[in-house]
């Protein structure tokens, strides 16, 4: 064999042969308890997250459902993450500074729009929000209060992330979401 199918075999067989190397893997790009996995990421996350931006929900929340964008528009889908909260009627904050785009209901469920600028819009349902169209919000600022209903029994938020019409997988902009790459010894 070469060298680096050797060495790459030899990566594999290591981190298969050591238990702890899983937990480790998942603690860097998960919090303990979620639900996200690596077969979860999508091509669409595949740079780096932007400096800056923070998690909508404190404590750092599981993510009880990952991104899983549909391959054609019309089709079903995830277009966005549910992030588990210790309990329904907590704060939901700003992940970044913006401008209030949307504040109304969807459907049943009533939703906050932040446009952050260069086409991203961060969207959160089921949050009450009393902010109005066109306030300004910065990063980490209450936006609203999270309302029951949209994971069963469970407290959480749904988010969602858009450039335009492209839906993001909002992880990618707080996690490095990017692949692990092997590359040869030489």
């Amino acid at each position: 064999m070469k060298a680096h199918v050797m060495a790459a075999v030899l990566l594999l067989t290591t981190a298969a042969a050591v238990p702890s190397a899983a937990p480790a893997l998942c603690a860097a790009g998960a919090p303990p308890g979620s639900v996200f996995s690596p077969a979860s990421v999508t091509s669409q996350a595949t740079t780096p997250a932007p400096a800056g931006w923070s998690w909508p929900l404190a404590p750092r929340p599981a993510v009880l459902r990952p991104f899983d964008p549909p391959d054609k528009p019309w089709l079903s889908g995830h277009r966005g993450v549910d992030l588990g909260s210790a309990a329904d009627g907590g704060p939901v904050t700003a992940p970044e500074s913006g401008t209030v785009s949307f504040v109304g209901v969807v459907v049943d469920r009533p939703v906050i729009t932040i446009d952050h600028g260069n086409g991203l819009r961060s969207s959160f349902e089921p949050v009450r929000s009393t902010l109005k169209k066109g306030a300004s919000v910065a990063k980490g600022a209450v936006v609203g209060t999270l309302l029951a209903g949209h994971c069963g029994s469970s407290p959480c938020v749904h988010w969602g992330v858009r450039r335009g019409e492209e839906y993001l997988n909002p992880l990618s902009f707080i996690l490095d979401l990017r692949p692990s790459v092997l590359l040869p010894l030489n």
